[in-house]
């Protein structure tokens, strides 16, 4: 039988195999990141270092780079995938190292703005809204506008307009959308936005007496970076409802200084009246007067009109 080592010799040795290694060889060393790469450490390599790294420099040509060659994150063909190699000397011999690709980056700032965003009881499809996608006319405009100015003035967890708005008009404008637009806008930045939709909100209230977690709610909703609230005077509200839930979230608020949106089929005065009426049909001036004092301390109003758009 023939040593290992001679036959290691006569395949290497043999024509068809020179040729594709020298092609190899050659396609390798005229790709633009490997002349580059050698280009910058020129002074460390030589001949030598680069046919014992051969193997590691067609492993490097043979991925994608910048995403080149991947249509999207899940058809990445790198050994690593979401990973980029980059060419390196280690002790004098040539390696690769992997970087985060940017579709890689993309999909992870993604996912990390929408941990940012606490969703409660909104549908998924507004969830999804982006303010590119607001549809502009006349009447809409201004409210888009206050939109824009306060995301022009907020530039971080730390750093938030005090008032935020209170967006009104009839059923079907946009409302909703728009809010979770700007919870979106606002998660690019590192920022916490709670969302709640107020009628199913108060209804659970309710039911959290029994398994005794109303303070642990509230709290969380009181203490949010900005928090939404979603069709206020949508809910039949209760006196204690409108006393101990939101007026106990809105007085925290108030006092902290923490941006506060909110939206409603009904103005200023038109929530007012709603607020005076208890479902027993109490008339308690006083109390929805000090509710509305808290609104307006936190909310700046903002029509918004049009068509509806849910037909």
């Amino acid at each position: 039988m023939e040593p290992i080592r001679e036959t290691m010799k006569r395949v290497v040795n043999a024509p068809s195999f020179s040729e594709r290694y020298n092609e190899m060889k050659k396609e390798v060393l005229e790709h633009p990141g490997v002349v580059k790469f050698l280009k910058e450490n020129d002074e460390e390599i030589d001949e030598t270092t680069v046919d014992k790294g051969l193997g590691k420099l067609y492993e490097y040509i043979d991925q994608s780079h910048d995403c080149n060659k991947c249509p999207d994150l899940g058809g990445c063909i790198n050994h690593l995938k979401g990973f980029e190699p980059n060419l390196v000397l280690e002790r004098g011999n040539i390696g690769i190292s992997y970087t985060k690709c940017r579709l890689k980056t993309a999909y992870d700032n993604k996912r990390h703005a929408s941990s940012l965003i606490h969703s409660m009881y909104m549908p998924k499809e507004v969830m999804a809204a982006r303010i590119e996608n607001f549809e502009l006319d006349d009447r809409r405009l201004p409210a888009f506008r206050a939109v824009d100015d306060f995301l022009e003035k907020a530039s971080g967890p730390d750093s938030l307009p005090e008032k935020g708005l209170y967006l009104y008009g009839k059923f079907g404008t946009g409302k909703s959308y728009l809010l979770s637009a700007v919870a979106n806008e606002l998660a690019e930045i590192n920022v916490k936005t709670v969302l709640v939709f107020v009628p199913e909100f108060m209804r659970e209230m309710k039911q959290a007496i029994g398994d005794h977690t109303l303070q642990e709610k509230i709290e969380y909703v009181k203490k949010a970076d900005v928090l939404m609230l979603d069709d206020i005077g949508a809910e039949a509200m209760s006196s204690w409802t409108r006393d101990e839930v939101l007026g106990t979230i809105l007085h925290y608020r108030m006092a902290e200084k923490l941006p506060t949106f909110m939206s409603s089929n009904f103005s200023y005065s038109e929530l007012a009246h709603h607020l005076t009426y208890s479902q027993r049909g109490e008339k308690e001036d006083l109390k929805a007067a000090r509710i509305m004092e808290r609104i307006e301390a936190l909310t700046v109003p903002v029509k918004l009109e049009g068509e509806n758009r849910r037909k």
